[in-house]
């Protein structure tokens, strides 16, 4: 008798389990159409159940609402990514472009220095540079196939850049107006004295062999004298920043700082002119000076 009863209420439990899963099942699924049923039927349980109903139904709303922001969102996230990678590219483009328009620039302004000064040089490109510091020099990508040979000078439109000293058939060693091993002749622009500019250890230049009777001061422009070597007169090669006036010196010395940063020089001019070549004069004497090809 105790075992009847006992799989009866086992049997009633599993079907109120039953009947409260499907409950639940009903209420979460179709929550909207079990309320308005209730509602139809406008009793005491209807009123009692809605509320938790209605708590359902607001829960729901709300989370299909969170989730249709979370689509739009995610759509707003793959979209900036990819307007991030297009701002990428569109920088990079913009910074080949300026250097373009740079090296354009530069390569215009040497033409019209070209045209304007000396017709007899070759525009050439920077293309290495002394990498054991023994030297300072420059590489450029024009040789003796282009007319160069040594001894020419090297300028920009802003002045002196050095003077070539080794050639091949393709390419040019610049030893470099900062190189302690260059010489070039110079002259004070407002006194008119005459000098030797040499590079220094600290990589500027100094014009040596200043008379002592020289007015020279601070901010003096010196150019060059067009004597000897592979310039013409009047180049720019740099400002006095300091007079050297050793007592008991034969000569004064001023420091320089170069009219051109040659560490950062791109596109030069090679002089092919013949400013160098030894130069008659009466009598048949020669004056000082290496004749140039």
């Amino acid at each position: 008798m105790w075992m009847v009863n006992s799989r009866s209420s086992s049997g009633a439990r599993l079907v109120a389990v039953a009947c409260f899963a499907l409950l639940l099942v009903a209420l979460v699924l179709l929550p909207n159409q079990i309320q308005g049923l209730l509602h139809y039927l406008d009793g005491p349980v209807g009123h009692v159940v809605s509320v938790p109903l209605e708590a359902i139904a607001s829960f729901d709303a709300g989370i299909v609402a969170r989730w249709e922001q979370y689509v739009a969102l995610q759509g707003v996230w793959e979209e900036n990514q990819q307007l991030r990678k297009e701002i990428e590219w569109l920088r990079g483009q913009n910074s080949q472009l300026r250097e373009s328009a740079a090296a354009t620039e530069r390569l215009t302004a040497l033409l019209q220095f070209k045209e304007q000064a000396l017709p007899t040089m070759v525009a050439a490109q920077v293309i290495g540079r002394d990498a054991t510091n023994r030297y300072r020099a420059i590489i450029l990508n024009k040789g003796e196939s282009d007319g160069i040979m040594p001894d020419m000078g090297v300028i920009t439109p802003a002045g002196v850049v050095g003077r070539v000293v080794k050639t091949t058939g393709s390419s040019s060693v610049v030893l470099l107006v900062t190189d302690p091993n260059n010489a070039i002749a110079g002259l004070i622009q407002r006194t008119r004295d005459e000098g030797i500019v040499e590079g220094t250890q600290q990589g500027l230049a100094k014009l040596k062999y200043i008379p002592l009777l020289s007015t020279l001061r601070d901010g003096d422009r010196v150019v060059t004298s067009g004597l000897v070597g592979g310039f013409p007169r009047g180049l720019a090669i740099g400002t006095i920043t300091h007079i050297d006036k050793q007592e008991g010196a034969l000569f004064l010395s001023a420091e320089l700082l170069p009219e051109v940063d040659v560490g950062r020089v791109e596109e030069v001019l090679v002089i092919q002119s013949s400013y160098g070549q030894a130069t008659k004069v009466a009598g048949g004497v020669d004056l000082p000076g290496k004749p140039l090809p």
